[in-house]
């Protein structure tokens, strides 16, 4: 395998290419098709990877640090990855694995993350704006200040995520699994909340304004200081 070739973006089908442990950092990888290929522990630190194919493909404790990662990673495996800042706006990664991942100032506004797995991933401060997170594992992720305003999070699972001061603004959580979760100071104004259970949910400080809860939309303080929420049909 010529890696010299890779790195300069002169192969462009390495579609099931071994390239564990390789250093491909700061390499022009725009439009390669890397679909199914092994990436075990390789370092793409730094690589543009806008509009690359990584479907299927085994990221497994990747150096991806500030990468361009506009790409298709459907069903792919970034467990342990390290994504510190990387770019992430707008890709594919439905379905795809993270859990263990480092996402600290990764981007992933307007990215499709349905069915995603990113159960226990910190999310800290992370861009999650207008992202498809449909039926995405969040459950004890730590959401502290992410930006989840217009995102779409019908039926995910948020069991025991930390969502202290996250942007939830517009956000659909149609029939989302909200039980244990800590939404201290959370910003919900004009978030769907229909079928949500909020049992054991901690709501003090959230700001509500107006959400939608079933059976109707209905105007709730601004500023809730302690509430306890047994059962939203009441």
């Amino acid at each position: 395998m010529d890696i010299e070739a890779i790195r300069a973006g002169k192969l462009k089908h390495l579609s099931g290419a071994n390239l564990e442990d390789e250093d491909l950092s700061g390499s022009n990888l725009r439009g390669v098709n890397l679909a199914g290929s092994n990436l075990v522990g390789a370092n793409l630190s730094g690589a543009k990877l806008e509009g690359a194919r990584l479907e299927g493909a085994n990221l497994l404790s990747a150096q991806l640090m500030a990468t361009d990662l506009r790409a298709t990673l459907l069903g792919a495996n970034l467990m342990q990855a390290d994504l510190t800042g990387a770019d992430l706006r707008g890709s594919n990664l439905r379905g795809a694995n993270l859990m263990g991942a480092k996402l600290t100032q990764a981007t992933f506004a307007g990215a499709f993350l349905s069915g995603a797995n990113l159960m226990s991933v910190n999310l800290k401060g992370v861009d999650l704006r207008g992202a498809d997170l449909r039926g995405v594992n969040l459950s004890g992720a730590n959401l502290q200040g992410a930006d989840l305003s217009q995102a779409d999070l019908q039926g995910a699972t948020l069991s025991n995520a930390n969502l202290e001061e996250a942007d939830l603004r517009g956000a659909n959580l149609t029939g989302a699994n909200l039980t244990g979760a800590n939404l201290l100071c959370a910003e919900l104004e004009d978030a769907n909340l229909q079928g949500v259970s909020l049992v054991g949910v901690c709501l003090i400080g959230t700001i509500l304004a107006e959400v939608t809860l079933p059976p109707q939309k209905i105007q709730i303080p601004l500023k809730i200081r302690e509430m306890e929420l047994r059962n939203a049909q009441d």
